[in-house]
C-alpha cells in the first residue's frame, strides 16, 4: 500500500501579503513612537541647556553689578554697542565679543546660543547675530524708563541692584526673538507689555519679543539668578511695523500686565 504524504502547509513557503503588511505597519508604528520619544528627549535636553545659559547670563550680570554698582547697560546712544557685542558703525560687522557684558562671559567672551532657537532659525537675517536668542530687560534693568543716557559717556543708564527690592520677581533675561514676514530673527531685548516713556506704562503695546519656545513656555532668568519656565498670557500683541505675525510664532508676554508686571521692579 502506498503511503499518502500529507500536503505541506503553504505557510512553509513564506509570508502572505497580509502578514507582510501587518509587520510593516508594526515597524512603522514602533519607528514613529521611537522618533517621538527621541524628539521629546532632544527638546528636553535643549531646554536644560538653555536654562543653564540663562542662569550663566544672570550670574554674569550680577557679577557686573557687584563690580560696577549698576547692572550691565543695554546700549549706547549711537546704538553701536550693546550688552552682547558691538560694531564700529551702523553698517559694520557686529563683533560678539566686545559687548558691555562680554568680559563676564568666560573665555569665549560671547553669549552661548540657545539650542532651541538655533533649531528654529535657518540662515541669518538678524541685525545682531550674537544675543543667542536671549533678550535683556532693557527698559527697567539694562536701562531706565524713558531711556536716559549718561551725558559724558553716552551710555544708557542702567538700574542699580539696590533699586530692585524683589529680585526674584523681576525679569532680567528671557528667551527672545523678533518676527518678520520671513520668520524669526534674533532680538537682544525682552520688551515689557507696554512702552514706558518715564512717566509710567503708556498703555501702548510694542510688538512682543518674549519667545515661548520651550514646550510652549518662555524661559525666564530673574534678577536673583533663578530661572523658571513661564506660560504665555492672553494679552494681544502690539503692532509689528515689519508685518510679522507674533501669534503665529508664539511671541507674547507672561504674568500680569499691570504696571508692566514682572519687568517693573517697583511692583
Amino acid at each position: 500500500m502506498n503511503r499518502v504524504t500529507p500536503m505541506r502547509n503553504r505557510r512553509d513557503h513564506g509570508f502572505t501579503l497580509v502578514e507582510i503588511l501587518v509587520v510593516i505597519s508594526i515597524v512603522v508604528v514602533l519607528a514613529v513612537i521611537s522618533f517621538s520619544a527621541g524628539e521629546k528627549l532632544l527638546t528636553q535636553a535643549r531646554i536644560i541647556e538653555s536654562t543653564a545659559n540663562l542662569r550663566s547670563l544672570a550670574i554674569a550680570n550680577t557679577t557686573y553689578a557687584a563690580d560696577n554698582g549698576v547692572y550691565c547697560p543695554y546700549s549706547d546712544q549711537s546704538n553701536t554697542r550693546r550688552w552682547h557685542g558691538s560694531r564700529t558703525s551702523v553698517g559694520a560687522k557686529f563683533d560678539p565679543t566686545s559687548g558691555y557684558l562680554s568680559p563676564y562671559l568666560g573665555k569665549s567672551a560671547r553669549v552661548t546660543a540657545c539650542p532651541l532657537f538655533k533649531a528654529m532659525v535657518v540662515g541669518s537675517a538678524s541685525f545682531e547675530d550674537s544675543s543667542g536668542g536671549y533678550g535683556y530687560n532693557s527698559t527697567y534693568i539694562g536701562g531706565r524708563p524713558g531711556g536716559p543716557f549718561d551725558s559724558k559717556t553716552k551710555i544708557q543708564l542702567p538700574e542699580r541692584p539696590a533699586n530692585v527690592p524683589n529680585p526674584g520677581k523681576t525679569v532680567m533675561f528671557t528667551t527672545a526673538a523678533y518676527v518678520l514676514p520671513s520668520g524669526l530673527q534674533e532680538c537682544a531685548e525682552c520688551v515689557p507689555p507696554f512702552w514706558d516713556d518715564g512717566a509710567g506704562p503708556t498703555g501702548t503695546r510694542p510688538s512682543p519679543t518674549v519667545h515661548f519656545r520651550a514646550n510652549g513656555k518662555a524661559l525666564v532668568a530673574w534678577c536673583d539668578g533663578s530661572v523658571t519656565a513661564e506660560a504665555k498670557n492672553t494679552s494681544s500683541p502690539g503692532l509689528n511695523p515689519h508685518g510679522g505675525d507674533a501669534e503665529k510664532w508664539h511671541l507674547g508676554w507672561f504674568g500680569s500686565d499691570e504696571n508692566n508686571g514682572s519687568w517693573n521692579p517697583k511692583n
